[in-house]
């Protein structure tokens, strides 16, 4: 058969007065004496049937009373089944010695408990005196069967027939007297009898103990059989009493311990969710690949937003009702004063709310790098262009230069011819000069755009170092050229001055109109309007600048018409060329109309940058003036929350009533929260970075909601813990007013207390503290020694010495009366005395039981 173990030894201590007497004088047993056969009978087959229910509890039993308690082994046994207790070893060997010794062994444990035997030697026993061997079995049946029963605090006998009295009480024409005259048995006593001898076999495990015959047949039946049977009667329905009382003591511990274990594996289960979430989150968050193109990059702060917006919310919320689950969870444990729950390693609250730190330092970060890369693609783009005009300018400029300058034209040239040479290569020398700048700026945007990595550097520095050895190189060709010039210079004297001054003149204002173009038609990027204001005044600078610079050109073009002027008066035949330099009065001309083509279409790109940043200044404030109300409101609610928690005025139900009329104005207010999201993303499509108008941003409104949706849960939470707390212990709403005066008055940390103020709170409330009972409740109220503590701790511990709860031994004794006192449970008894679905889950959980 299929034990189950419950795990615990009971054992039962009677105490009686040694003075005590279990017979009266009429009842002791004289050796000179007979008994009445019937009555010898009776006791007989009684005794023998008594003895044999508790023997087979340790697997035997006997035959014949007076013949098998002779060697004293199964008499010692006996008493150790219905004790409880151990007994002295015995002796094993077979002589009478050994018998006498091993009964006197069992007689001496029979005196210790109190009963005095009267005439009632070992040596009698060892003999098989029948008269001596019933009288010690009826002793015995005295002592730990009968003696304990007690009714209306009546002697043993007494409160056995008062037991019996009320139990039939209600049965007519049954009216039990005594234990030795028969009562009432109806028309068919013998049947009656056996049915009800059947029915205790059957249903009480009563042995069979008499016949009816026995019963019916005698005048006066052996009132110590009658008294041995009705008693076993007494403790079946006594044991099925305790048995229901045991049974339900069990169901509502199980049931308990079902919906807190059903409260672990959600934790567990949710936490584990969570956890894995972020895991899979990070890495993406993480990953700090950059981008080549704008246009990526876009996409990628895009699906951040999604992130924002769709993923993260319910996780939020996911993590919020962890935290409620898990406190809700612990108090219900310590009400029904069982262990703190201990979640697998790596998913404690403390756990999950690092792993959330962590997740939200990484999304700053990334967020940050996203807008910083896009800063940074944005930048590459403008210099990469400017650097392709820069060096497309450069690069037509020198086109044919390195030809040109090693021509050697000079050698057969005449000595006007020489002097024009000289005087061009003067002209090219300023402007190789005016160039330098250009060359140095295409370097400095190239090292820029290394330093900001951009994609496609290699073909940058490729391009920029071509540029420098060329550079390099016009260089050294323009000082051979000089050199040659110079050489030969001695050996021409006449050269064309007004040519001279028209290339001298016509070359700087040529580079001047170069750079003009170049800078009306040059890329700009502004974050704000004082940074295109400051582009228009240089603008209106510069067209200031155009009238000196139209004198200029009507100087440098009257040069030239005093040469055609000079060339008419003299007649002398120009070749059409200037010998100086390769710039016409057309090419002054052309460049002069490009100009003032362009200043105009430089003035309508400003203004259209002008409205922009107007447009962009718009959403700054836009965003500002929500953000300045939306900010202080929520602080203010979690001022007010905190104000909540904290007021000992009205009940608990009024302050939960309060807190949810909170929480449906927070949620109401959500729209405003959206709302100022959708100015955000505007703002951030506008590429608008900073805001001066407001100290708050939107991760600042963004972790402020959420710190807001947390306290309001959790301070709701906190409330319906007390009510459950107070509800269970029964304390009144004024306890628990003055729970919370009293904690309030020490409280500097808005709901906690450092454990100085709590030792000041409790020697406040009459607690005589030392050091070692201090620490004691230290590690009830601060089990996590986060050195705090809080409110909810502190009603625990104010109310834990009243806890109605059922300890361990009350739990193990219930199991005790189910197995009928044997040291384990079979799974029939579970599952008679249990509903199905406790009785299951002990059987799937409880140790099987081996000897």
């Amino acid at each position: 058969m299929m034990a189950v173990e419950t795990q615990a030894q009971y054992t039962t201590s009677y105490m009686m007065n040694e003075e005590h007497q279990y017979m009266t004088p009429e009842d002791e047993w004289d050796r000179d004496l007979l008994l009445d056969p019937a009555w010898e009978k009776q006791q007989r087959k009684t005794f023998t049937a008594w003895c044999n229910s508790h023997l087979r509890k340790a697997g035997t039993q006997i035959e014949n009373i007076e013949d098998d308690f002779r060697n004293g082994l199964k008499l010692m046994l006996l008493l150790e089944v219905i004790s409880g207790e151990r007994l002295p070893k015995p002796d094993k060997g077979k002589m009478r010695f050994h018998k006498i010794a091993n009964v006197n062994k069992a007689l001496d444990f029979i005196c210790s408990k109190g009963v005095k035997l009267v005439s009632i030697g070992a040596e009698e026993i060892v003999d098989g005196n029948t008269k001596m061997t019933l009288g010690m079995i009826w002793t015995i049946i005295l002592r730990f069967a009968i003696q304990d029963i007690s009714v209306e605090e009546t002697s043993a006998k007494e409160g056995l027939l008062l037991w019996c009295q009320r139990k039939t009480a209600p049965y007519r024409n049954v009216n039990v007297q005594n234990f030795h005259i028969r009562q009432a048995l109806g028309d068919d006593p013998i049947g009656n009898l056996n049915t009800a001898f059947e029915v205790a076999e059957k249903y009480l495990d009563i042995p069979k103990m008499l016949d009816a015959e026995d019963i019916v047949n005698t005048p006066k039946p052996d009132e110590k059989a009658i008294m041995t049977y009705v008693s076993c009667f007494y403790h079946a329905f006594a044991g099925a009493e305790q048995a229901e009382t045991a049974a339900n003591r069990i169901c509502k511990v199980l049931a308990v311990n079902q919906e807190n274990e059903k409260l672990m594996e959600e934790y567990e289960k949710l936490a584990s969710e969570l956890l894995e979430w972020i895991r899979k989150t990070i890495p993406w968050l993480e990953n700090r690949t950059a981008e080549h193109h704008m246009r990526a990059m876009q996409q990628k702060l895009e699906d951040f937003r999604d992130y924002r917006r769709v993923h993260k919310p319910p996780r939020v919320q996911e993590k919020c009702q962890l935290e409620i689950n898990f406190n809700t969870l612990q108090t219900k444990l310590r009400l029904s004063n069982r262990p703190a729950f201990m979640p697998s390693e790596g998913k404690m609250v403390s756990d999950i709310a690092n792993a959330w730190k962590g997740l939200e330092q990484v999304e700053k970060g990334y967020e940050e790098w996203l807008l910083t890369e896009i800063r940074r693609l944005e930048r590459l783009d403008h210099l990469a262009e400017k650097f392709k005009q820069k060096c497309s300018l450069h690069q037509s400029w020198t086109s044919g230069k390195e030809e040109l300058l090693s021509m050697k034209d000079y050698e057969s040239a005449s000595l006007m011819e020489i002097r024009a040479l000289m005087r061009k290569h003067e002209a090219f020398e300023s402007d190789l000069a005016a160039h330098q700048d250009r060359v140095e700026q295409i370097a400095a945007i190239a090292q820029e755009l290394n330093e900001l990595d951009y994609h496609d550097a290699s073909s940058v520095n490729t391009r920029c170092q071509g540029i420098c050895d060329q550079w390099d190189n016009l260089g050294t060709l323009t000082q051979k050229r000089r050199d040659s010039l110079e050489r030969v210079e001695k050996l021409w004297e006449t050269i064309d001055q007004l040519y001279l001054e028209f290339a001298k003149r016509a070359a700087p204002f040529n580079n001047w109109m170069d750079g003009a173009m170049e800078d009306l038609q040059d890329m700009f990027i502004v974050h704000s309007t004082e940074e295109i204001h400051s582009l228009i005044t240089a603008h209106d600078q510069f067209k200031a600048t155009l009238p000196e610079a139209d004198k200029e050109r009507m100087a440098t073009m009257g040069i030239q018409s005093e040469i055609v002027k000079i060339a008419q008066t003299y007649g002398i035949k120009l070749s059409g060329v200037n010998p100086y330099t390769n710039l016409s009065p057309q090419d002054i001309t052309n460049k002069w109309e490009t100009v003032k083509h362009l200043v105009p279409l430089r003035d309508q790109m400003l203004q259209e940058e002008v409205a922009r940043q107007q447009a962009n200044e718009r959403l700054r404030r836009q965003f500002a003036a929500q953000a300045n109300i939306i900010g202080p409101w929520i602080q203010t609610k979690m001022e007010e929350i905190g104000h909540v928690s904290v007021d000992i005025a009205g009940s608990l139900e009024e302050q939960m009533n309060s807190l949810k009329q909170y929480e449906q104005n927070i949620i109401n207010y959500k729209c405003n929260i959206d709302k100022l999201e959708g100015d955000h993303q505007l703002s951030q499509e506008s590429l608008i970075f900073d805001n001066k108008h407001t100290n708050y941003t939107m991760e600042h409104i963004r972790v402020g909601w959420e710190q807001l949706l947390t306290t309001i849960a959790r301070t709701i939470n906190e409330v319906e813990n007390q009510i459950l707390t107070r509800d269970a212990k029964g304390i009144s709403q004024e306890q628990l007013n003055e729970f919370r005066a009293s904690f309030n008055h020490f409280d500097r940390r808005n709901g906690m207390m450092d454990p100085d103020d709590f030792r000041a709170c409790l020697i406040s409330m009459g607690y005589d503290l030392g050091e070692v009972e201090f620490a004691r409740i230290m590690t009830l109220v601060d089990s996590n020694n986060t050195g705090v503590v809080t409110f909810q701790a502190f009603i625990d511990f104010m109310t834990r010495e009243t806890a109605e709860t059922d300890t361990a031994d009350q739990v193990m004794a219930s199991f005790k009366i189910l197995a009928s006192d044997k040291s384990y449970i079979t799974v029939d008894e579970l599952r008679r005395e249990l509903p199905p679905e406790q009785a299951e889950y002990c059987i799937s959980r409880m140790t099987r039981y081996t000897e």
